[in-house]
Formats: C-alpha cells, structure tokens, sequence
C-alpha cells in the first residue's frame, strides 16, 4: 500500500488535497443544520445515477416494447421492483431536498459575492432537476404519464412565434408519439447526464473554493461579541454529521421502496379519450394549478401567455437574484418576504391542485 500510494502521488497531487481537506472548516452556527441540504441533494443523485444504471439494462426505449419492459423489471428481474421503487422514489425526494436547498441559501443569503457563480450554477442544476423529472416521467409510456406528458408539452404552444416550432422539437412531431418516447429518453441518458456532469463540478468546485456562506444576522452578532464565526472541522465533524444524513435518507428511500412500491399502471392508448383528473408529477403541481388559474384574456392577452411570461420573468430574476440584490438590510428584508410569498404560493397551488382545483 505504501508502494501505490508513493506511485500515485508522483502523479496525482494527493498530498495537496489532503491538505486542504485537513484545513478546511465549516461554519458552526444555530442555522449550520441548512448546509446539509447540499449534500442530501448530491446523495439523492447518486442513487439516481446508480439505479438508473441498473434499469438501463433491461429498459427498451420504444412504444411497442417501453411498458412491456418495464412490467418485465418488476415482475421478473431479480429485485428489479424495489430498484425501479428506489429509482422513482429518490427521483421525488430530490426534487424535494433541491427546493429546500434554494430557498434555505434564499434565506442565508449564501448567494452573496463571492458566490454568485455558486448560485447561478445551482439554479440551473435545479431546472436540469425539473428536467429529469419531466423527461423519465414519460418512460414507463403508461397511461397517466402518456396524458400528463401531452398536457405539458402544449403549454409552450402559448409562445407566440416559436411556440409551434418548440412543441413540436420536445414532441418530435405535432402530436405525442412513440418518436416522443425516444427522443425524451435520449436526453434523460444522455443530454442531461451530461450537462449535469459539467455543472455539478463547476458547483462542487466553486462550493470547495468558497467556502460555506456565513449568514449576514451570524456575521454582525459575531462582529458585535468581537469574536470571529466558530468552525467546526470539515474532517471529521462535518463529514460524520453529513453521512449520518445520509444513512436517514437511506432508511427513509428503504422504507418508501418497500412499503409504497411505485405502481406501473395501465399501458398508454394513443386513442383513448384523457381520464379525468390528469395530473402532472406534484413538483410541477403548483405552475400546473396556476396556469388553470389565470382567466382566458389578462388586458386584451392570452392568460396562458401572460402566466408563462410572469414564470418566465420569475425564473430569470432568481437566476439573476446576485446581481439584483444590492445587500442592504432593506433589500434582504425584500428578498426575505418575496421568497416566503413564493414559498406561500407554490405550496397552496400545490394544495389547490391536489384537492381538485379548478376544472
């Protein structure tokens, strides 16, 4: 073992980066349990990454085979039940973690300079999230997927100009078909995976290289006791804490899997009139309800249009949230209240939605 080791730090900067591994701290603090979000996200993913692996194997991406494929993994592969269980279930508790996380770093203001990258590479890995989920929801071509998939894509038909043309890229043709299923699951393993990869360095580099943000409140009743910020190791406080959270999500995904075991339901026909109550996965519940929401026409405009345009508006000022905030105590104040009014709505469209919401 010395022999390799010696071998491959003569190649590799191992005693570099255990270095500043050993050298790195966290922020210790009442609101240090929201830094663990990061990392339960990132576990999350790894399960995606390693259970999607697995599904791979047997999967045939096509309308003729897809269900039929699927229905063979949880009927007949060994424990292919409980992995495609795991695979559906940690897909829904990363959505959730991902959200928690954004607006936990909302609060802390995490997105401060120096960290504006860090925050701008996070909310796209959040909309790749989005993504996944909207694109492997298709895949089982099962009924509710098959209807709910054709709901979503006609949303951007509303978009004058290019509406038809962007229909018709995410649906490979005017209606949802079999060339949908395909085209959807190439950018579920392959697109995405790969934008994902690139991104998620970035984050994680950026993250290592900044450092954990210490929260503006923490920063001045530090300054006003006149001691800095207490740390705690990253190794090994930190990592034990996060991998203690990690084992409860664990046991959590477990028990979900085994218990609750994601259901396939009825192959998808082309031909058959919609179900009632066609509804899309629960992350896009609350854009879904808002969309049903808004009244036909809004000053003269296409509800529709207008909804999307303020989602739109709303995506892009997050993204851009950094550069906005001039990072006065007025202006934190305002971002506080307009991501509690956001957290408000998306949670109450979500319920609405769930309860029936409007027909």
């Amino acid at each position: 073992m010395a022999g390799l080791r010696t071998w491959l730090a003569e190649r590799l900067p191992l005693d570099a980066v255990a270095a500043a591994i050993a050298h790195k701290t966290v922020p210790q603090h009442r609101h240090s349990f929201w830094y663990y979000l990061g990392g339960m996200t990132l576990f999350f993913f790894g399960v995606q990454v390693a259970t999607g692996i697995l599904l791979l194997l047997y999967y045939r991406p096509s309308a003729g085979e897809a269900y039929d494929s699927v229905q063979f993994i949880m009927t007949r592969v060994p424990f292919g039940w409980l992995i495609r269980s795991i695979h559906s279930w940690s897909a829904n508790l990363m959505v959730g973690a991902a959200f928690i996380h954004l607006f936990s770093v909302l609060y802390l203001k995490a997105y401060r300079k120096p960290r504006e990258l860090t925050w701008i590479s996070g909310m796209l890995l959040l909309f790749i999230t989005m993504a996944f989920g909207f694109t492997g929801y298709l895949l089982p071509w099962n009924e509710l997927a098959y209807f709910a998939t054709r709901v979503g894509t006609d949303i951007p038909g509303a978009i004058p100009l290019i509406g038809d043309p962007l229909v018709t890229f995410l649906r490979g043709g005017p209606q949802v078909t079999g060339a949908t299923l395909t085209r959807f699951y190439g950018i579920h393993v392959a697109v995405l995976p790969a934008i994902t990869t690139v991104l998620l360095g970035l984050h994680l580099v950026l993250v290592q290289y900044h450092g954990m943000s210490v929260p503006p409140s923490v920063d001045a009743e530090a300054a006003r006791a006149g001691r800095p910020t207490p740390v705690m190791p990253f190794v090994p406080h930190f990592a034990l804490r996060d991998l203690f959270g990690w084992t409860v999500a664990l046991a959590l995904l477990a028990g979900l899997s085994a218990y609750l075991p994601w259901e396939l339901g009825t192959k998808a026909d082309l031909f058959a009139a919609a179900p009632a109550g066609i509804q899309p996965e629960w992350y896009f519940l609350w854009t879904f309800q808002a969309l049903k929401v808004v009244p036909g026409h809004v000053f003269g405009i296409e509800g529709e249009l207008v909804a999307i345009g303020a989602l739109s508006i709303g995506a892009i000022g997050i993204v851009l949230l950094p550069f906005l905030d001039p990072n006065t105590a007025r202006a934190r104040t305002v971002v506080n209240w307009l991501a509690s009014v956001a957290v408000v709505f998306m949670v109450a469209m979500t319920l609405w939605a769930l309860m029936g919401g409007v027909q």
